[in-house]
């Protein structure tokens, strides 16, 4: 018997805020010295009262917009409680029956090759919990309670997935849509993203049992755990056995899903409306400007870089996946079209995107550094691609001022200005050289003419090094063999 699988997924990440969801401590995650940024509201000290974090509430409207949700008539904050040793109070602050937003979608096409959107059920706010830190002797646990009270996001989706491939491709696509929205850094090497994997599989098209896997921290744990699980149910009922509902974690070292709990329900958690934080009115945001505000999609900047520039699936693919490389890219074609008056052709377009996904991300991944430190502007950066396709420079003297002006940030056509780096295009000179190249190798000559065609190359690189590399090359080739 055939066994389709079904997926939901609930994608946790932390919000970008200075300070925590309802108190003043900082959030900051690469704090390094435990239990540094608390005080009595996030470490649940008697009659410490929460305070709301407005930018995270503002943030989680953002996520709306971008995710083309209903921002909700009213969002409450609940309690919802239980005890686990990272949780001081007893209870998390959380929303149950009044998300913030409502609804929503993200097309996954790009990434899977094939039409797919996900359907999104609601996304809510709360706050995470501390971390805890478990000893080598494993007898022991160390609390954390930096991270205790951080805003954090939860979004639901609805059991639209049906595969572990599709599910790694819709929470990559929303780590873009949190980055591009500037919300979140999602992180899930830092624990700032993290998703659980609810999974059923089912021989008709009612839903099967659902299976919850907690705290997968890496896109490649979401894929093995879904995976195992699929294999796992699907040989339990194949066996004649039933799937029991319960909640599961991931081991990644044993590569298997192992089990945690029976499955908790709603009544389970004592859910009950915050009596300290009052039900909070979207009438108090600014929504028109916090819409307004939401950056290009992802998904809308790839389809406008193919329609537009003409760049393959592919190429967009890479440029969106860094928005700051994306805006980079389009600064440098902006300015190149500034100084031309027109439009780049396609020819333009695909020269630059090959020196910048290539050349220049080479440089950068050398040094270790971020579009945000780098000494190449944009102009300068599309200046040596008008001197490169206009031919004043070859391709040889193009890399070479590039690599100076990654160290320096020069200005490449005063470069070429003041040190003759030009190409030599004056066939006068170049026969001058390749006529000296010819009687200074006599033997290359001899070889040339015995059908070696790599005397004829050796040549040719013996009039690049006497032009001192600002020769075109297919132009010396032709006049030597001309010539020979």
């Amino acid at each position: 018997m055939k066994y389709a699988p079904t997926i939901g997924l609930e994608v946790h990440a932390e919000l970008k805020t200075a300070t925590k969801m309802f108190c003043g401590c900082p959030n900051d995650p690469d704090e390094k010295h435990p239990n540094t940024n608390v005080c009595p509201v996030c470490l649940g000290h008697p009659g410490a009262l929460p305070t709301p974090n407005k930018k995270a509430l503002e943030h989680m409207i953002t996520i709306g917009f971008a995710l083309g949700g209903k921002i909700n008539e009213v969002f409450a904050f609940d309690r919802k409680n239980y005890f686990y040793p990272d949780l001081p109070k007893g209870y998390q602050i959380t929303q149950l029956e009044h998300p913030t937003v409502l609804g929503g979608t993200i097309n996954v096409e790009a990434r899977l090759g094939s039409p797919k959107t996900v359907q999104i059920h609601h996304v809510h706010l709360e706050e995470d919990a501390g971390k805890l830190v478990h000893a080598d002797d494993g007898k022991s646990s160390l609390v954390d309670f930096n991270r205790g009270g951080v805003p954090l996001m939860e979004l639901v989706t609805d059991p639209d997935m049906h595969s572990a491939k599709e599910a790694v491709a819709f929470a990559k696509e929303l780590q873009l849509i949190l980055r591009y929205a500037g919300v979140s850094e999602a992180d899930l090497d830092r624990g700032q993203m993290r998703a659980d994997a609810n999974i059923s599989i089912s021989a008709t098209d009612a839903l099967g049992t659902k299976v919850e896997i907690k705290n997968l921290n890496s896109f490649r744990a979401i894929e093995d755990a879904i995976n195992y699980e699929i294999k796992r149910q699907t040989d339990l009922l194949e066996a004649g056995e039933r799937i029991k509902q319960e909640t599961r974690g991931w081991d990644d070292v044993k590569q298997r899903t192992v089990s945690q709990r029976s499955k908790e329900e709603a009544q389970d958690y004592r859910y009950f409306p915050e009596p300290d934080i009052p039900p909070q009115d979207p009438s108090a945001f600014d929504l028109a400007a916090l819409e307004r505000a939401v950056p290009e999609s992802p998904d809308a900047k790839r389809t406008r870089f193919k329609e537009q520039l003409g760049l393959s699936a592919e190429q967009a693919n890479i440029l969106v996946e860094d928005r700051a490389e994306s805006e980079y890219f389009e600064e440098a074609i902006s300015e190149w079209e500034e100084d031309l008056q027109h439009q780049l052709d396609a020819a333009q377009v695909a020269l630059l995107f090959n020196y910048l996904n290539t050349d220049l991300k080479g440089l950068m991944a050398n040094a270790g550094i971020s579009f945000a430190d780098l000494k190449v502007t944009q102009e300068n950066f599309a200046d040596l691609m008008d001197l490169l396709s206009k031919k004043e420079i070859n391709s040889r003297t193009a890399k070479d001022l590039l690599a100076r002006m990654f160290e320096s940030g020069a200005d490449p056509r005063n470069l070429v200005k003041e040190e003759g780096l030009g190409q030599v295009s004056g066939e006068g000179e170049l026969l001058d050289v390749i006529k000296a190249v010819i009687k200074e190798n006599p033997k290359a000559v001899e070889d040339y003419k015995k059908g070696k065609m790599n005397a004829l190359q050796f040549m040719v690189g013996k009039s690049m090094a006497a032009l001192k590399g600002r020769g075109n090359p297919a132009v010396l080739k032709d006049l030597l063999q001309k010539e020979l």
